[in-house]
C-alpha cells in the first residue's frame, strides 16, 4: 500500500440553509486502503460521500481526489471514480451484462471494450450466469451488480454507500466477499451501519455524529481505547444472594443470567472476585471474557446503537 492520499478532506463544511448537514470534517486515505465511514442516521455520511463525488458543492472547506481539488476538477475526478449509491441504481429492464454494458458506453468506452469489462466483471462477481432482467434479481445479486457498473470505468477510487442495506446476513456475507477482493488495488471509502463490516472489512474506521467525526482509527485502536469496562460471563449454578451481594460491595455490576452471572466494572479484581465465589463454596464450571466490539464502541461514542 502507497503512503501517497488519494483522497484528502480538509475542514470539509456543508450546510442546508439553517441544518448543518457537514461540519469541518478533515481526513485522508491511502492508495489501496479501505476506509469506513461510520455514524447514526442523519450524521452526515451520504453528504460527506456526495460532495467528495462532486454531486454536492461545499459550503466550506475543500478536498482532493488524487491530488485535484472538488471544486476545480470535476471532470477529472468522475473519470477516476466510481460510485455505488445508497439506492441501487441499475436498469430494471436490461439483464446483467446489458446494464455493463450501458454503463461502458456512458464511460465512453467502445462496445468490445464494453463486452470485455463486462464479461471480467461478471466473472469477478460470480454474475456470469445471472441472465436475467435485474429487476427479477435478488437484493444482494443487485448490490452486486450496482458495484460491478461502479467499476466499469476501472476507477482508482470506489464509494460504496451502504453497500449491503437491507440484505440478509447470507447477502451480506457474499456482498464482503467481492469488496474484500478489492482490497489493495482501490481505494474504497465504504459508509455503513453493519458495523461487523466494518471490523470485517475496514483498514481504518471514522465514527461521525451530529455532522462531525468524533474519532477515528483501526478497529483494534478503537476497540483497545474504549474498553474501559470489562465483562465477565461465570458458569455457576450454586451462587447465593450472600456472594452477590459480596461482589457488589466490591464495586461489581452483577446480572444473573440463565448459566450464571454475568460481571462487569472497571478492571474488576479477578482475584477477589474468585476469593469471595470459593468462600461461599460456588462451584465455577467456567469462566469467558468477551473481546470488546466496535458495537460497544459506537454506543459509548453516540449513546445509540447503530440502526440499519
Amino acid at each position: 500500500m502507497q503512503n501517497k492520499a488519494a483522497i484528502s478532506a480538509k475542514e470539509l463544511t456543508k450546510h442546508f440553509g439553517s441544518r448543518k448537514a457537514v461540519q469541518h470534517v478533515s481526513f485522508d486515505i491511502k492508495q489501496g486502503e479501505i476506509f469506513s465511514l461510520l455514524g447514526t442516521n442523519g450524521a452526515g455520511k451520504t453528504t460527506t460521500i456526495k460532495m467528495l463525488c462532486c454531486l454536492l458543492k461545499p459550503t466550506s472547506g475543500n478536498a482532493q481526489i488524487m491530488g485535484n481539488p472538488i471544486n476545480q476538477g470535476t471532470m477529472k475526478i468522475k473519470r477516476i471514480i466510481g460510485v455505488s449509491p445508497q439506492e441501487t441504481a441499475i436498469a430494471g429492464h436490461l439483464n446483467t451484462r446489458e446494464n455493463l454494458i450501458l454503463m461502458g458506453g456512458v464511460h465512453g468506452l467502445s462496445q468490445k471494450e464494453s463486452k470485455k469489462k463486462a464479461h471480467q466483471l461478471m466473472d469477478l462477481m460470480e454474475l456470469e450466469d445471472r441472465r436475467d432482467q435485474a429487476r427479477k434479481l435478488s437484493g444482494g445479486l443487485q448490490r452486486r451488480l450496482s458495484i460491478a457498473m461502479a467499476l466499469m470505468s476501472d476507477p482508482q477510487i470506489l464509494f460504496l454507500d451502504e453497500p449491503t442495506l437491507g440484505l440478509d446476513p447470507h447477502a451480506r456475507k457474499s456482498v464482503w466477499n467481492y469488496i474484500e477482493k478489492l482490497k489493495g488495488e482501490k481505494t474504497i471509502l465504504l459508509t455503513t451501519h453493519y458495523l461487523e463490516e466494518a471490523d470485517s472489512l475496514a483498514d481504518r474506521i471514522a465514527i461521525m455524529n451530529k455532522s462531525k467525526i468524533i474519532e477515528m482509527g483501526t478497529s483494534s485502536e478503537l476497540k483497545k481505547k474504549y474498553n474501559t469496562r470489562q465483562t465477565l460471563n461465570i458458569k455457576t449454578n450454586n451462587i447465593t444472594t450472600k456472594e452477590i451481594e459480596m461482589l457488589q460491595q466490591k464495586g461489581m455490576d452483577v446480572l444473573q443470567t440463565p448459566s450464571g452471572i454475568e460481571i462487569t466494572g472497571n478492571n474488576p479484581d479477578f482475584y477477589t472476585l474468585v476469593d469471595i465465589l470459593r468462600s461461599g463454596n460456588v462451584k465455577i464450571e467456567a469462566i469467558h471474557m468477551p473481546e470488546p466490539t466496535l458495537d460497544d464502541v459506537f454506543i459509548q461514542l453516540t449513546g445509540k446503537e447503530a440502526q440499519p
